[in-house]
């Protein structure tokens, strides 16, 4: 139960920018996923926080896992699954990924002086806002010292396209997608179960607005329009991110309202630049190396 509560309040009351239709499943689905405290490898041995060293006269790597698999001089990073904050994870696990694993391992890359190249591997409906945007900034201001491209398997929606968005370069597939540019936040109203149950929850606040959003009372006017003011703010600055990595203006990463497209379309609208399979994407990355 302990745990059960601890994934609702990744869910829950706080703002995601994940695809609705994921949303759904992972609310009926909710498990004791993400009581992960350290960074550590899929083999439960605690890292350390770089992937190498400089010792003055060369680099020396240290024998373990940095977060991303090597294809010839191309690193390729897992953007994968549900996206949190922090999973305490380098790789996906359980069908999330970590943007303090994304971090990492992306940095560990444009450091590493065998990686010419880096690849976004992204199939994801997205995730949390907190931290999305910090990744994202860094992924962006990273433009120019090497090539990095998102490369979709499938789809980048919401948070997980925001991450493609800060790529040179985003190829989607035939039948991926991109978009869901919006923010969303789930308010859970449990206070008639409760009184049905007979349990009557009792706050004793200091602060008038202190109890706003709890889910054991019913959601306020002035509350509601306190947290809307707050994902509107999260929504123009999902907005302007987007803006600024694409060259686009606003008003028309606005216009989208947060809908999806699927591959040509996306492309039409400027959030990808080729639809091409993964594999083919791929290959034309290496032959821009060569």
């Amino acid at each position: 139960m302990q745990q059960f509560a601890h994934l609702a309040q990744r869910m829950f009351n706080r703002p995601l920018a994940i695809h609705r239709d994921k949303a759904e499943i992972v609310i009926s689905a909710l498990a004791e996923r993400l009581n992960i405290t350290r960074m550590v490898n899929l083999d439960g041995m605690a890292i350390e926080p770089m992937a190498f060293s400089f010792d003055g006269e060369g680099y020396e790597y240290r024998d373990r896992d940095c977060g991303y698999d090597r294809a010839g001089p191309v690193a390729i990073i897992p953007v994968q699954g549900t996206l949190v904050q922090k999973l305490g994870s380098l790789r996906p696990y359980s069908g999330m990924t970590g943007y303090d694993g994304i971090r990492q391992a992306f940095l560990t890359a444009l450091e590493d002086p065998d990686i010419e190249a880096i690849m976004l591997d992204v199939d994801s409906p997205g995730g949390e806002v907190s931290g999305c945007f910090d990744l994202v900034d860094t992924i962006y201001g990273a433009r120019g010292k090497k090539p990095i491209h998102a490369i979709l398997s499938d789809g980048a929606y919401s948070a997980a396209y925001a991450i493609a968005s800060a790529a040179d370069k985003i190829a989607v597939p035939r039948t991926g997608g991109v978009g869901s540019i919006g923010v969303i936040c789930m308010h859970v109203d449990f206070s008639k179960a409760l009184t049905s149950a007979g349990v009557q929850v009792t706050f004793i606040t200091y602060g008038d607005r202190k109890a706003d959003g709890h889910p054991e009372i019913p959601l306020s006017k002035e509350a509601l329009a306190r947290f809307q003011e707050d994902i509107d703010t999260m929504g123009e600055l999902f907005v302007g991110t987007v803006a600024r990595n694409r060259g686009m203006s606003a008003e028309k990463v606005r216009g989208t309202q947060a809908v999806t497209y699927m591959g040509e379309k996306g492309v039409a609208m400027g959030l990808a630049d080729v639809v091409a399979a993964p594999d083919a994407a791929f290959r034309s990355l290496l032959a821009e190396l060569a």
